[in-house]
């Protein structure tokens, strides 16, 4: 359920600071963006507290989505996280530590431009390590009763994300909005506010809930006819009495929309920042009806179950049959020594210098099968290991300039399983994975055979390159 898009993961090249007030707790946050090494994920490490402790952006770590999504790990917690991760994933950024010094991350503008600007500035840089991205090949359904939220993933060839919001509301009325491509993030969904109605911020005003608010990092949809006091204690509240704060549109600041949809966006903004929390990159069409914090959190925890549950299924090889082999049986017998009924490779789809893929196609004429469970026919696991070893042998011998000339010898095979039975009729695809580089002749790979996503056998294997007698 594997498979590959953004070839590599990516970090910052440099480090950048940015600075701001938290919008709930109205603390005054210093926030230092780092590169990290490939496979880190994207963490958050509170500076400001005894032994520094870090939070991993993880959906099992969510413990409040009221007003924003809040993590809570290792005695610290981080509110308002949606924004950054939404940041992160719309620049391809896998791997990264945040730094901060309070709470909460900051507002800055209600959007996730500043923080797009920020990833700029410090630069995204390529690492020396494959990104995986999961493939969800049936549908994922979430449904809240209460709220009226429906959330489902279908499966796709790409990500892509489609919002749908209905408040009710003469204002906002009904919006959707679309996100085709993560490449489109930056300019079409990144620089839209969040935004809130009239009556919620009356009563987060009274109850002393967003310290930091300010009326340029929200759009305040007025949902009910306002007074000249109203709007003067509004002012006074956002410490604007020289401001001329007036209605328009149905807006409540003098800020024009970035676009007519802008709150939709917003929404689509959240749900990128909130499905990071799955903490793997995904293939797959989300479509929501009235998201929000809570329903975006409870999906992603659905679909990170998903992928637990499906992880066995990990980086299958893609077997089209219609593209051409890059080693053919004429190609394989002038690289192996093997020869019927021994040679149990048919063909190599895909060889790179840490990793080769090759097939074997099981036929009910095989010797094998007269006398291994005649009358129930199984392909037995000895070779099923034996057609992985000699996959590994042509990466072995892939950067010999004369392989013909060598052989290879497995010395060891480790953690050897098998997972299920193959049949004549299977076609077995076999793949093969250095785990370090070779040295003095000593080859070292994981091995896993497929029939279909299915993994029917895995191994760890060593071999030793041999130069033949008289070469």
């Amino acid at each position: 359920m594997m498979e590959n898009q953004q070839q590599n993961q990516q970090t910052l090249k440099g480090t950048v600071t940015i600075s701001g007030v938290g919008l709930h707790t109205g603390a005054h946050v210093n926030m230092t963006l780092k590169p990290a090494m490939p496979g880190f994920g994207i963490k958050f490490q509170r500076i400001d507290l005894p032994d520094q402790p870090i939070v991993k952006a993880d959906v099992d770590y969510v413990v409040d989505t009221a007003r924003g999504t809040t993590l809570e790990h290792n005695g610290a917690r981080v509110s308002t996280v949606e924004h950054i991760l939404a940041a992160m994933v719309g620049m391809g950024v896998d791997n990264a530590l945040i730094e901060l010094n309070g709470p909460e991350i900051p507002i800055m503008d209600g959007s996730s431009m500043p923080f797009i600007e920020a990833i700029e500035e410090a630069g995204v840089q390529e690492q020396d390590a494959k990104k995986i991205w999961y493939s969800i090949d049936t549908n994922i359904n979430y449904y809240d009763e209460v709220k009226k939220v429906e959330m489902v993933a279908l499966p796709a060839v790409d990500y892509r994300i489609t919002a749908l919001i209905d408040f009710n509301s003469q204002v906002l009325g009904t919006q959707h909005a679309n996100l085709k491509s993560l490449a489109e993030f930056k300019k079409e969904i990144a620089p839209c506010r969040t935004f809130v109605f009239l009556h919620e911020l009356e009563y987060l005003l009274a109850n002393n809930l967003i310290k930091g608010g300010d009326i340029n990092n929200a759009i305040v949809v007025v949902d009910r006819p306002v007074t000249e006091d109203e709007l003067k204690r509004l002012a006074r509240a956002f410490d604007r009495e020289h401001m001329s704060v007036q209605q328009r549109e149905g807006i409540l600041n003098n800020a024009e929309l970035h676009f007519p949809n802008e709150p939709a966006r917003h929404k689509l903004l959240d749900i990128v920042g909130d499905l990071a929390l799955i903490g793997y990159p995904i293939k797959a069409h989300i479509i929501a009806n009235r998201p929000g914090h809570a329903s975006n959190v409870e999906f992603a925890r659905r679909i990170k179950q998903y992928i637990k549950k499906n992880k066995h299924n990990k980086d299958v090889p893609i077997y089209d049959p219609n593209q051409p082999a890059i080693y053919d049986i004429n190609r394989i017998v002038r690289t192996l020594p093997h020869r019927y009924p021994m040679l149990l490779v048919d063909k190599i789809i895909e060889l790179s210098d840490t990793r080769v893929v090759g097939v074997k196609n099981v036929t009910f004429n095989e010797q094998i099968f007269q006398g291994h469970f005649p009358g129930n026919p199984v392909m037995p696991g000895v070779l099923i290991c034996e057609a992985l070893a000699q996959v590994g042998g042509i990466l072995a011998l892939n950067p010999m300039p004369d392989p013909e000339n060598y052989d290879t010898y497995f010395l060891k095979i480790d953690n050897c399983k098998f997972k299920q039975k193959v049949l004549p009729g299977d076609t077995m695809v076999l793949k093969m994975e250095l785990l370090s580089p070779i040295r003095r002749g000593l080859v070292e790979m994981r091995g896993t055979a497929f029939v279909g996503n299915k993994v029917v056998t895995e191994a760890d294997m060593v071999a030793q390159i041999i130069k033949r007698e008289g070469k």
